[in-house]
């Protein structure tokens, strides 16, 4: 399987290989549905939180006597029985939302989307981008003359604050070191451009001999 490298200026210059381990592996949906909800899920955050009667702040005096009344009993008012008083099984912010995956599924979950982007010809090469001063207007020039798509991840063999820079305030763009992707960002992006000598990091990263 073959992709298109572009320039800096945005001109087609040749093609390029790819791996067949990463960029044909069999795209197994249910590994990539699970790698998606880890993600989302380990960066959730419990905020909602209640109060117990033990924490709202009423005085813990009874509030008339036990007889005599021809009430029902009656204690504190910070019964969860009353209007203010504590909450029953309401949400703490000490809630655990974190998911796990073996690590050999998380790299099969990778492997797919990679495979499943590469299979509807979305990924592509750009040879290089290196400028002194970064400039968003330079850099959306560029992606006119790119494969067309609403979403882009630029994927980067190490940091480049020229091209981060550049890209950040373009809405729908985004940047990723080839040592973290991950099928959420994949998915989620319409065009995956490797720039330089991304392509050779990410089989280094993930393609580890045992």
């Amino acid at each position: 399987m073959k992709i298109d490298i572009y320039t800096a200026s945005g001109a087609k210059k040749g093609s390029a290989d790819l791996n067949k381990s990463l960029f044909a592996a069999p795209v197994n949906e249910d590994l990539m549905h699970r790698a998606v909800v880890m993600r989302l899920a380990n960066a959730r955050r419990a905020i909602a939180h209640t109060k117990t009667r033990g924490e709202v702040a009423y005085s813990t005096r009874k509030i008339f006597k036990q007889k005599g009344t021809g009430n029902a009993r009656r204690g504190a008012r910070s019964t969860n029985l009353l209007r203010g008083g504590g909450v029953t099984h309401g949400p703490r912010n000490v809630a655990n939302y974190t998911k796990m995956m073996p690590k050999k599924e998380r790299r099969a979950a990778l492997f797919s989307a990679l495979s499943s982007q590469a299979k509807d010809s979305n990924i592509f090469g750009l040879e290089s981008y290196a400028v002194e001063v970064p400039k968003t207007k330079d850099f959306s020039a560029l992606l006119g003359k790119l494969p067309e798509g609403k979403k882009y991840l630029f994927v980067i063999p190490e940091k480049n604050e020229g091209l981060e820079r550049s890209a950040r305030n373009i809405p729908g763009v985004s940047t990723i070191l080839a040592s973290y992707l991950n099928p959420f960002d994949i998915l989620k992006a319409d065009k995956i451009c490797f720039v330089a000598d991304a392509l050779d990091k990410t089989e280094k990263t993930f393609l580890t001999a045992k």
